[in-house]
């Protein structure tokens, strides 16, 4: 069953990062404030880092393992979480 939760939830995040990549991120935002692993959080930074409210991303950021490398970074962050997703779903 923890297989299942644990599926479900890549799976809500690769449609945050879908939202994320088309500049949806309202949409992004309703799904990853639900969630509350460490790729949930860089997501919820970069959401954050997309609306403009850098000191929100900041935090959001600094929940994770990665430094918060600007506003400037926000469409190689996306494409990197896509990739770590994609990563996590192979194992």
């Amino acid at each position: 069953m923890a297989s299942v939760k644990a599926s479900e939830s890549g799976d809500a995040l690769t449609r945050a990062v879908e939202f994320l990549e088309a500049g949806a991120w309202q949409q992004a935002h309703e799904i990853v404030q639900g969630e509350k692993s460490n790729v949930a959080a860089w997501l919820h930074g970069i959401v954050h880092t997309l609306e403009g409210d850098l000191d929100n991303a900041r935090y959001w950021y600094r929940r994770t393992t990665r430094e918060f490398p600007g506003a400037a970074a926000v469409q190689r962050e996306i494409v990197a979480a896509r990739l770590a997703l994609a990563e996590e779903h192979r194992a």
